[in-house]
């Protein structure tokens, strides 16, 4: 990592272009490093076989370095690219290994999972709590893990805030007056369940880093099991569905109405 410098925020440095957003980030650019690298690697190939005097074909390359397959006569990546720009004797060797690749387009490649929630409600006050939360996903290869189940803790917790909590209002001359944090809910850390977290990865097949989209699933799936679970709570008191948000005055009303919401 402490080799890789990476730049952002100067559009004179691209090629092409288009932000990230969709779950196709580590499609998009993980493939284009992937295709970028064998580029790369086969321009090494030809100014290791100048180097080293030796075929392109017998050129071999493992762990960071270019070898003649069969022998120990090689060089590493990094001296070879210092040749290269001190300038190689063969007129026909790389004069760099620089690449400038865009990748065309990788097909989308959507992630399954199961997302239960347990959610216990007070019936004298109508407040619901997601007291635990468990989530089994096939999000593909994951190149980090710990980034993508902080994607969907996120995603988790502003489906929650969804489904109990923020609600919009408005006047009659349509004002919006849940216009700042003092009335509009958002949820807070005390909101947040613990979160089981396990992973059941398929690579997929359509790029080949074998990844999937992660970024929607915590909201998607916290949606639906939350408010199923809330249903179920509130099932033995006659209601059989509730809108979201279902705030506090809402299940409180529900409750005491015994009737559907």
């Amino acid at each position: 990592v402490d080799r890789v410098r990476l730049v952002q925020g100067d559009s004179d440095q691209l090629i092409a272009g288009g932000g990230t957003g969709g779950s196709k980030s580590l499609m998009a650019s993980g493939t284009a490093l992937v295709e970028a690298g064998d580029l790369v690697i086969a321009k090494g190939r030809e100014a290791a076989a100048a180097v080293l005097e030796a075929g392109p074909a017998d050129i071999e390359f493992r762990d960071g370095r270019f070898a003649i397959a069969g022998t120990d006569r090689g060089i590493a990546l990094l001296d070879l690219a210092a040749r290269v720009r001190a300038g190689l004797p063969d007129p026909s060797a790389p004069r760099s290994l620089d690449v400038a690749h865009t990748h065309k387009e990788s097909p989308s490649a959507f992630p399954n999972g199961c997302h239960v929630a347990e959610v216990e409600v007070d019936p004298e006050t109508g407040v619901a709590t997601v007291v635990r939360y468990t989530t089994v996903n096939d999000f593909g290869t994951l190149v980090n893990p710990m980034l993508v189940e902080g994607q969907l803790h996120g995603g988790i917790v502003q489906g929650i805030g969804q489904a109990l909590m923020e609600r919009t209002a408005y006047d009659e001359q349509g004002q919006l007056v849940t216009g700042s944090f003092m009335d509009y809910c958002l949820p807070r850390a005390s909101d947040a369940p613990f979160m089981g977290f396990e992973s059941h990865a398929v690579p997929a097949t359509t790029n080949p880093l074998g990844v999937k989209g992660c970024g929607e699933a915590g909201c998607a799936g916290s949606l639906p099991s939350v408010m199923n679970a809330l249903v179920d709570a509130l099932r033995p008191r006659g209601i059989r569905h509730i809108n979201m948000p279902a705030t506090p005055q809402a299940i409180w009303s529900a409750l005491h109405q015994g009737v559907s919401a």
